[in-house]
């Protein structure tokens, strides 16, 4: 049976930073719109930030339809599935705001991702606040055996210079606007800050 939660702390905390895997859905508030859905994974790349809060690294090489979505509604769920152990679902129901590498806050929410603060293609931080945390059975959930981190990403995206990956996300279709259109990451693509030290 499902339960509701007040926050994100001891075995839900526990069980989301054990997951290699997480999803991310989002929509635009246009009926007809691209409801989107996203596999996120890469070590590192994920925070809880408070019992509330969490955040996630966003990083070129695919369109850009979450940040679209959060910058007209801020509309987003994060959902967690046990492959291994005991079965679980967590999800959580929340507003999503897009911090931006020219944001002042980038500096201080960097500093949560100390492995992946300087990979490569990083565009963004994207940032969720819990209005809903919630979690299921997970019964007809397959196990799955986790091998290791794949690396093409950052093999792809480390051959590039940040001036190359701006140049690249602003050739990329659907980076600077939505499949339907909206505004999504800010073109030219600001330089990646220096990490904090």
């Amino acid at each position: 049976m499902g339960k509701t939660y007040e926050r994100i702390d001891g075995r839900l905390r526990s069980f989301i930073e054990a997951q290699h895997v997480f999803f991310v859905a989002t929509a635009p508030l246009d009926a007809d719109g691209h409801v989107n859905l996203s596999p996120k994974g890469l070590a590192g790349s994920l925070a809880v930030l408070d019992e509330r809060t969490v955040a996630y690294l966003d990083f070129g090489g695919s369109g850009a339809e979450t940040v679209a979505h959060l910058r007209e509604n801020g509309r987003i769920t994060l959902m967690w599935c046990a492959f291994d152990g005991a079965p679980n679902i967590v999800r959580v129901h929340g507003r999503g705001e897009t911090v931006f590498r020219d944001d002042p806050r980038w500096p201080e929410l960097i500093r949560h991702f100390p492995e992946q603060a300087e990979a490569p293609g990083l565009r963004a931080i994207i940032v969720v606040t819990a209005q809903r945390i919630s979690d299921s059975c997970g019964y007809a959930v397959p196990l799955m055996d986790y091998r290791e981190e794949r690396t093409l990403h950052a093999d792809y995206f480390g051959r590039k210079t940040d001036e190359e990956f701006a140049a690249y996300c602003a050739k990329k279709d659907h980076v600077g606007t939505s499949l339907d259109g909206l505004p999504a990451i800010p073109l030219p693509l600001p330089p990646l800050p220096a990490p904090p030290r």
